[in-house]
This record gives structure tokens, sequence and C-alpha cells, in this order.
């Protein structure tokens, strides 16, 4: 890892973590009483790092690439511990089946997001 790499990486995680707290807060004005802004920002995410993967094991963008956009801008875009405290929140909160479809909904999505950005990226 050159430092360059490291500064690109870590700036790039810097503007994934703002992106996610401007697109969270939006989605929670709208939708106060579900975490849905969470369940989106993951399934982009998960599609997206997807996506970029694919792209680059097509050997269409250098790896550098992927650890700048992947582990740098949706490292820091995505969340899983907001989305883990979410979860015991609306349990605490005694919204039983809200908690089941925030949490294993949100595996489901991802991991189908998942799946299908690393389809779609294959095309390339």
């Amino acid at each position: 890892m050159t430092p360059l790499l490291f500064l690109l990486t870590a700036v790039a995680g810097g503007v994934g973590a703002a992106l996610r707290f401007v697109l969270d807060g939006v989605i929670r004005s709208r939708f106060p009483t579900f975490p849905i802004g969470t369940l989106v920002i993951n399934v982009a995410g998960s599609f997206v790092l997807g996506l970029a993967t694919a792209v680059a094991l097509g050997e269409l963008v250098p790896p550098e690439a992927l650890s700048v956009l992947g582990v740098g801008l949706m490292g820091g875009f995505t969340t899983f511990s907001t989305a883990s405290f979410e979860t015991v929140r609306l349990i605490g909160d005694r919204r039983y089946g809200a908690a089941l479809v925030n949490s294993v909904g949100m595996l489901i999505a991802s991991v189908l997001a998942a799946a299908l950005g690393l389809w779609l990226g294959s095309l390339f």
C-alpha cells in the first residue's frame, strides 16, 4: 500500500460517511418510525460494492480503484453497527416484527443487491 492509496482510501471513507449522514437524515425526516434509511444505504452500498468488484475482477479498472471505492467510499457509506443498534432499539420498543424485518430483510436485500451488482458488473 502506498501513502497515496492510504490517503485516497481514507478520504473516500470520510466522503462515504458524510453521504450516509446526509442521506439517512433526509430519509429519516420522511420516515421517522422505521430505520429505512439504513436499509436503503446498506442495500445500495452492497450493490455498488458488488458492481465495483466485478468490474475490478474484469480488470477494467486497477485494483487500487476497488480499494478506494470499496474499502473507502462504500466502507464509510454502509453501516453494520447502526443496523444492529437500530434492531436492538426496535426490540427494546417491543416492536419485534419490525426488528425481524429490519435485520433479516436487510441481510437478504443486501446479499441480493451484491449479487445483482456482481452479475451486472460481469457484463462489462
